[in-house]
């Protein structure tokens, strides 16, 4: 299959913009709680009509602080409702938001204000005002007017700024932009070179919503339709969930704090979450090793077996009797707790990012949650295909969703149409112009087929592919996604260039390493346990099984252990934890080197 489209199922608005929502929110649904906010006191519920008056009051700030049509306003904060709130608020403005994430360094924040010309910031606390001041120093940014602060209380600051500003000003300045306008500028993330912005329109959000929430009704259209944010907002996947849940009015809230997100969860009970495939990837882990450390290691071990096959079984004929018995046995002994854990109301899970793996969409589809795997890119306003509820294949990312079609380059390079394509660069008409060909297609990077039914299934990166010196092509996510998938795997490169076989660097998970270290009887940290053979031998595990999934001429055959971690802080992993490859390979040279020798 070369081709394949969805046909458009419903009519996408030709005029208006995202704010309707809030609007329409408001006169239809006033007292319907569309959020929850965490207190000091306990999760208090925000209604349809405090929303829009919220949101209209910061928004009169803004156009009084000098806020002009088109302008950029940068948030540089963590995940938390001031940045949903601010988001409507600036596009109430006529404004466009420009997202940072709130780990991001004085450089790239430069960067980022400097190529967009933002006029003014919303940071959150005294380390990003610091950041933004060492930003201003080392950057010419003389489109910069303002810089406000969540900690000292910019929404107050904004509400009292826009005391004198007119309903009838603002609700001019609210209906300005339409379909065709730019509402946000999306810095990539950027694995390799300097982050592109990439205009977003509202037309882009309202196809991608308007198909979405259609689409995915038995999330967002039920009486209980909930969901807690967790990842950034600076992230294109987070914030289509965002505007998403104000459009459906599902009940949203936000979790700022990854350490508080167990605790958060069970308070918020959400009926769906979002998450990148490292967090179900650590979720299951951190189970798995912590049944290990209490002696009932084989039990979660068997029980996985069984969700996995139980899972498997449900795209055949029927479930075994016996396979039927043991999925209710562990149900209560094991699934209901891993339930538990993300709140106990949670039936489905959105993934994307990355892909996540045939064997752990089965085991948590096995759990009693269905883990709806999609894809697309910040270029994509995020969701050009997805798994549905009753349309589902594990191991894929789904159709495209209605009005996009797909195409299967000649050298395998996945191609998109569809309303959901980004406007171009910023101010970078060559990069355009080589993202999205003269016939309107959009050239993803990634390489992947179709089947006969339309299901996409995604095989790696184009610039990635590996050839060996004996001329093989291998595509290194297939094994570095398996591979990470082990318990003691925090993160791995594959490599193989030009080299005659290929071989792979792996890091150990620092928070399931020490409970592994006291079952075997060992001390010390990582680095003094680099040549263990326990520890070599648990890592060739994963390899052997992360090398079932190839052909013997991509199986990797040498891999080393390195004594530390690639992270965010240290510039190896980008904030939605993908691997830089360039940085990794540029940092990792000698050891890659070490691979070949001899």
């Amino acid at each position: 299959m070369r081709e394949f489209s969805t046909p458009l199922s419903l009519t996408i608005p030709s005029t208006g913009n995202l704010t309707d929502d809030v609007v329409t929110n408001a006169r239809e649904a006033a007292t319907t709680a569309v959020f929850s906010r965490a207190t000091p006191d306990g999760w208090i519920d925000v209604t349809a009509d405090q929303f829009h008056h919220e949101v209209c009051a910061v928004a009169k700030g803004l156009v009084a602080a000098g806020v002009e049509v088109g302008d950029r306003v940068a948030l540089l904060s963590k995940t938390r409702y001031e940045w949903t709130l601010l988001d409507y608020a600036i596009w109430f403005a006529g404004a466009v938001t420009v997202p940072i994430y709130e780990t991001s360094s004085a450089e790239q924040i430069g960067w980022i204000l400097h190529d967009s010309g933002t006029r003014a910031v919303v940071a959150e606390g005294p380390d990003h005002l610091a950041r933004v001041r060492e930003a201003r120093q080392a950057h010419d940014l003389p489109e910069l007017q303002h810089v406000w602060s969540l900690q000292d209380n910019a929404v107050d600051v904004l509400t009292r700024l826009g005391a004198d500003v007119s309903d009838e000003a603002l609700e001019q300045r609210r209906t300005t932009a339409g379909p065709g306008d730019v509402a946000t500028l999306i810095y990539t993330s950027g694995t390799t070179g300097r982050p592109k912005g990439c205009m977003l329109t509202h037309g882009n959000f309202m196809f991608e919503l308007g198909v979405a929430v259609e689409e995915l009704s038995d999330l967002f259209d039920t009486d209980e339709a909930s969901t807690l944010l967790f990842l950034p907002l600076a992230h294109v996947f987070a914030r289509i969930i965002q505007i998403g849940a104000v459009k459906s009015r599902a009940r949203l809230g936000h979790s700022s704090d990854i350490k508080n997100l167990v605790a958060d969860l069970g308070e918020f009970r959400p009926s769906f979450i979002l998450a990148v495939p490292r967090v179900f990837e650590k979720v299951f882990n951190t189970a798995s090793q912590r049944a290990t450390a209490d002696g009932r290691g084989k039990v979660f071990d068997r029980a996985s077996d069984v969700a996995i096959a139980w899972s498997r079984a449900l795209d055949g004929t029927k479930v075994p009797l016996r396979l039927r018995a043991q999925h209710a046995v562990f149900d209560k002994l094991v699934y209901g707790k891993l339930r538990q854990a993300l709140g106990g109301s949670c039936a489905y899970a959105v993934s994307g990012g990355a892909p996540l793996g045939d064997r752990l969409g089965h085991f948590y589809r096995g759990i009693g949650l269905s883990v709806l795997e999609g894809y697309g890119l910040t270029e994509t306003t995020a969701a050009l295909t997805v798994n549905l509820p009753d349309a589902q294949k594990i191991g894929t990312v789904g159709r495209p969703i209605p009005g996009t079609s797909v195409r299967v380059g000649d050298d395998g390079e996945l191609l998109f149409k569809g309303g959901q394509v980004f406007a171009g660069y910023w101010g970078n008409d060559a990069a355009t112009h080589e993202a999205i060909d003269q016939d309107g297609w959009f050239h993803t990077g990634d390489v992947g087929e179709v089947d006969d039914e339309g299901f996409v299934r995604i095989t790696g990166r184009k610039k990635e592919i590996l050839v060996t010196a004996g001329g093989k092509n291998v595509a290194p996510a297939v094994l570095e996604d398996r591979l990470r998938a082990h318990a003691l795997v925090d993160q791995c490169l594959v490599v193989g260039d030009g080299q005659p076989f290929i071989g792979a660097l792996v890091t150990i998970d620092r928070e399931t390493f020490p409970g592994w270290a006291e079952q075997h009887g060992k001390s010390g940290d990582v680095g003094g346990l680099l040549d263990d053979p326990d520890l070599v031998a648990a890592v060739q595990g994963a390899v052997d099984e992360a090398n079932k999934a190839v052909s013997k001429a991509e199986a990797i055959r040498k891999f080393t252990i390195l004594p530390g971690e690639w992270t965010e802080d240290g510039g190896q992993l980008t904030p939605s934890l993908k691997l830089k490859r360039n940085v990794v390979v540029r940092e990792a040279r000698a050891e890659i080197e070490a691979l070949y020798l001899g």
